[in-house]
């Protein structure tokens, strides 16, 4: 697919090798000039010059430094044509344990910071342009301890949908993808431990977890002149057919689990 000429934004993508990283690539490779935010600028800037892309440092938990990235993008590049949100925050825990504070933390960047990224993109962004949220499969199937993260991210995909319908009238197509369990070298401790992988592969259809690739190709599909709008795509290799493994199934235990090293 080539997206030779348009103008994108990543935000979320100052992991090596994370998901945000992998779309960024992705994107610059179809030929596409991208913007990658997040709050780690130092790392944006080796993926910017590896790509021939910007960076702009963007905490999306704040609503201010949103509009002011949205700003700068306008301000440097004119309009946009693309706009993916890949920043996550995992907020773990119970919900007999919950604070109010971590409650809220789960809702500034998953959800609150989703509505701000989606207003502000729009506002820039050429008529029939794409905006992609990345959510989580979480979700639709819940993983324990993962509630107030899940929630938030149930929230970004119902506000896909409102967005999808708000914007359709200038053709710009809002739509999330659903990862499900994911390999990173941020997980790369979590995958380590003997047999961890392969309880959450074994409820894949297609044999293996997801890694950074497959999310990049969902997003290069959905920036192109896809007729789809206001989807939620579980991109998991049909892990929604079956279900997520189970606390008591993985070789680490409850204590060390770490959602967001899985989904």
């Amino acid at each position: 697919m080539s997206l030779n000429g348009k103008i994108a934004v990543v935000m979320g993508a100052s992991a090596p090798g994370g998901t945000g990283w992998a779309i960024a690539e992705g994107l610059a490779e179809a030929g596409a000039k991208v913007i990658v935010a997040a709050r780690n600028l130092a790392s944006l800037d080796t993926l910017a010059t590896q790509i021939g892309g910007h960076a702009i440092a963007c905490d999306i938990g704040d609503r201010v430094q949103v509009e002011a990235l949205a700003k700068e993008v306008e301000s440097r590049f004119g309009r946009i044509d693309i706009a993916v949100n890949s920043a996550g925050l995992p907020v773990i825990g119970m919900i007999a344990d919950a604070t109010a504070d971590a409650l809220q933390q789960a809702l500034d960047v998953n959800y609150l910071g989703a509505v701000h990224f989606i207003k502000n993109m729009a506002a820039i962004m050429n008529d029939n342009g794409s905006i992609v949220m990345i959510t989580s499969y979480s979700a639709a199937q819940p993983i324990e301890p993962h509630f107030a993260y899940a929630c938030a991210k149930a929230g970004t995909d119902c506000l896909v949908k409102y967005a999808a319908i708000e914007y359709g009238r200038r053709g710009i197509r809002v739509n999330s993808i659903q990862p499900g369990p994911i390999k990173t070298d941020m997980a790369a401790h979590l995958y380590a431990i003997p047999g961890a992988e392969e309880a959450f592969a074994r409820e894949v259809p297609l044999g293996r977890v997801g890694v950074p690739r497959d999310y990049a190709n969902a997003v290069l599909w959905l920036s192109g002149p896809c007729y789809v709008t206001g989807l939620n795509l579980p991109v998991n290799g049909g892990n929604q057919l079956t279900r997520m493994a189970r606390l008591d199934e993985l070789p680490m235990g409850f204590d060390s689990y770490d959602a967001d090293r899985v989904a």
